[in-house]
Parts: C-alpha cells; sequence; structure tokens
C-alpha cells in the first residue's frame, strides 16, 4: 500500500470553523473515546464494536499499526469532531474492497465536514489501489446517506434488524458502495491521474 499523497496533518475550513486533520495515533486513543462517549448511541450502531470503550479504540489503533486502516481524525481545537476510519481485510476474499466509516460531532453537522471526510478517505483509497469502497449506516441516518449519495455511492442492500441497541430495539442498516476503479479509469481518461 503506498500512502495517501494528501499531505497530514493540515487545517481546513468548514464554513468559518478551522478544523485540523490528521491521521490517528495510539496517542489519540483516550481523545477518541471522550468523542466516541458524546455521540449519541443511533450514530454507533452501523459500527462493528462500540467505541466508547478504551479497548476497542486500543485495538483499532493496533490494526492502523498493521496498515489494515487508516484513519483520519478531525479536530476543533483540542476536542476531536469527526473521524474517518478506512478498513481493508489483505487476507480476505475482498483485499479490493475498502469498509468506511464516517463519525461526526452532532455539534459539527451541517458545516460540510462529513463530506470533507468522506473524500478524504476516498482518495486513501485511490492512492491504496482500492477498487471498491462500502460503507454502512442506519436507514434513519438521512443526511449521511444524502451525502454519500451525492459522493456517488448507491444502495446495494437492505440489512433488516441487523443491529440491536442497548434498549434492546433493533434497526435496519443499508450498505451503500462505491465503484472506486471506475472513477479511477475515468480520472486517467481525462488525464488527471496525477491529481491524486
Amino acid at each position: 500500500m503506498t500512502d495517501n499523497p494528501h499531505v497530514y496533518p493540515r487545517r481546513v475550513d468548514c464554513a468559518g470553523v478551522p478544523i485540523d486533520l490528521a491521521m490517528m495515533r495510539p496517542q489519540d486513543d483516550a481523545k477518541v473515546v471522550t468523542f466516541a462517549r458524546e455521540l449519541p448511541e443511533k450514530d454507533l450502531l452501523f459500527m462493528r464494536r462500540d467505541i466508547r470503550q478504551p479497548k476497542v479504540v486500543a485495538a483499532w489503533t493496533d490494526l492502523i499499526a498493521q496498515g489494515r486502516l487508516a484513519s483520519l481524525l478531525a479536530r476543533n481545537g483540542d476536542d476531536v469532531v469527526g473521524c474517518a476510519a478506512l478498513i481493508v481485510d489483505p487476507l480476505s476474499w475482498s483485499p479490493h474492497v475498502g469498509e468506511l466509516r464516517i463519525v461526526v460531532s452532532p455539534k459539527m453537522r451541517g458545516v460540510g465536514l462529513g463530506r470533507l471526510l468522506i473524500e478524504e478517505a476516498f482518495i486513501i483509497a485511490l492512492s491504496r489501489g482500492l477498487e471498491k469502497l462500502v460503507a454502512q449506516m442506519t436507514v434513519d441516518q438521512q443526511g449521511a446517506i444524502a451525502v454519500f449519495e451525492q459522493l456517488g455511492f448507491r444502495g446495494e442492500a437492505l440489512m433488516r434488524d441487523h443491529v440491536k441497541g442497548a434498549d434492546g430495539r433493533k434497526h435496519d442498516i443499508v450498505l451503500l458502495s462505491h465503484d472506486v476503479a471506475r472513477v479511477q479509469s475515468q480520472m486517467e481518461a481525462y488525464g488527471l491521474a496525477d491529481v491524486f
């Protein structure tokens, strides 16, 4: 896997709010747990594990060290306000597929941070030679689904009663996908391959 050609850390502007983007490191674990604990549970149900638990976040940074996961954090001051994770399993039948997980603090929604994190993760996926991206979320996350669809993701599956919240209620999960390889081919056709 090659490195992401975008330079991190770097500062960006999200509707007048300064956001610092940086790749996640083990020393970020406590800040990520604090961020996750401030999120509504429904925003975490699409994740395979409960990232409010320190041992889960420690396992996450272990996967980063193994090169199986890339995670980009968005900070406003000292606070983590968003995160993009790109998970790849090179030992699976789908080493060409990356699973994308995006989480944004409720106080930072509506300023374009989610879109920015998706776009940055897409660039990381291109730089790593991935051919397909998938993302999943609960069906009630209409705003997030709309942003993914605007960026070319399409619905691929609906998994009924796939996750269960702490209250025992079951929730449906929608699976969206994007053909990254097709986009890369189009970029090359237009002579834009060096953009990434």
